[in-house]
């Protein structure tokens, strides 16, 4: 009896043996597992530990529910989703795409067109009234005149006129000036009309024997009238020059007014 008991001790020595290393494994195993589901770079404190109670806890989407987290560490979580999700695939992108950029284009395409300066033309439109006087005494013509002038706004938003001036000339001698602050607002597409008035003094032997000498039917003096029209638009001024020759009857009597 006492060799087969010590026998039977010597065979189930090998099997203990065996079953230690096994238990041993399966501790590595679940130390491994344990440290592949933990969150945070393997910190013990956020991995999947059962709970006393279900109120603290909610089922882990990572786990499938085999294990719960606190609930405090539910944000740390994160949400995976596969690579063939509809998600990932957006519809009609290029649709949205071509419709953004034809907007834009569009956009800017009537911008451009609406706000890009055109120009302000200004036009002497003649004479409107005149009044003759001669001073004998040294032999000087006393010429005052108004005459018209016609602004046309081509732009698409209005036109301020700010300033006129106005020289006039005759034989290349200054022999009037006049400037006015006007403020007169024309519209998009719109034209209007300024009406100034000149004051002249003519010291010429020759303009006043033409003038004054009964015998000749024609009495037209040359004046050469230069000016500058000052307009503002979108917060820009911009100076506009025009000339403009024109006959004036210098004979005693004056040129009554157009009609408008």
């Amino acid at each position: 009896m006492g060799e087969t008991f010590s026998q039977f001790w010597k065979v189930s020595d090998p099997k203990e043996r065996d079953g230690k290393s096994s238990l041993h494994k399966k501790s590595a195993g679940e130390e491994e597992v344990t440290n592949y589901g933990t969150i945070n770079g393997g910190d013990s404190s956020a991995s999947c530990v059962p709970c006393a109670g279900s109120r603290g806890c909610i089922t882990c989407p990572t786990c499938q529910g085999t294990g719960r987290i606190p609930r405090e560490q539910e944000k740390q979580l994160v949400a995976l989703i596969p690579y063939g999700d509809q998600r990932l695939k957006p519809r009609r992108t290029k649709l949205y795409v071509c419709l953004a950029v034809t907007i834009c284009l569009l956009t800017s395409s009537l911008i451009i067109f609406f706000l890009f300066p055109r120009s302000v033309a200004v036009q002497p439109a003649g004479l409107n009234a005149s009044s003759i006087a001669f001073n004998f005494t040294t032999a000087t013509i006393n010429l005052n005149m108004t005459n018209m002038l016609n602004v046309t706004n081509n732009n698409f938003y209005p036109v301020t006129v700010i300033q006129l001036d106005i020289e006039v000339l005759h034989l290349s001698l200054v022999i009037g000036k006049t400037t006015r602050k006007s403020m007169l607002n024309i519209g998009p597409l719109h034209s209007g009309q300024i009406y100034y008035t000149v004051s002249s003094h003519i010291q010429d032997n020759n303009t006043y024997n033409i003038c004054t000498w009964v015998k000749i039917k024609v009495h037209n003096v040359l004046l050469h009238i230069q000016g500058t029209l000052t307009c503002s638009y979108l917060c820009h001024s911009e100076q506009l020059s025009f000339e403009n020759y024109q006959y004036v009857d210098c004979r005693g009597n004056a040129t009554l007014p157009r009609p408008p």
